[in-house]
């Protein structure tokens, strides 16, 4: 899979850990975030991960902020994005299942290291339930 990451300065600890997971099974990871505790804003990271996901170029997307609402919200603007905040693997494995999410939104300053690397492989193991949820799915974006 290709899986673009982008995260602000709450998230460069649980990105590397996120990536060498990923890298570790065979995924391409393009970076978009920062690499340093430095104070940044999240939006500069979080629409190029938007982009690749609108565009096709990536097959998901992973944000991460101190709370993961501010990134969530940013790439969400996008009209092809399904964002999800995700602080649980149970919510992880719903977004998938039931809303066809196409990037998880982590909150680092409320989650463990080990807590975010385990949702994003729940949430990219998950395929999406489609049924009785695809009509909804279909409501998500404005027209």
């Amino acid at each position: 899979m290709n899986i673009s990451i982008g995260n602000d300065h709450a998230g460069p600890e649980y990105k590397k850990a996120i990536v060498a997971m990923l890298e570790a099974k065979g995924h391409q990871i393009t970076n978009y975030g920062t690499d340093t505790p430095e104070a940044v804003d999240y939006a500069d990271f979080a629409h190029p991960v938007a982009k690749d996901v609108e565009e096709g170029k990536a097959d998901f997307g992973i944000v991460i902020c101190g709370s993961g609402n501010g990134i969530a919200m940013t790439v969400n603007k996008h009209q092809k994005v399904r964002a999800a905040l995700c602080w649980m693997k149970e919510i992880a494995a719903l977004a998938r299942l039931h809303n066809d999410a196409n990037v998880i939104s982590i909150p680092a300053r409320y989650t463990s290291i080990p807590q975010a690397v385990e949702m994003v492989e729940i949430f990219l193991n998950t395929e999406f339930e489609g049924g009785r949820h695809q009509n909804r799915v279909n409501k998500i974006a404005c027209q």
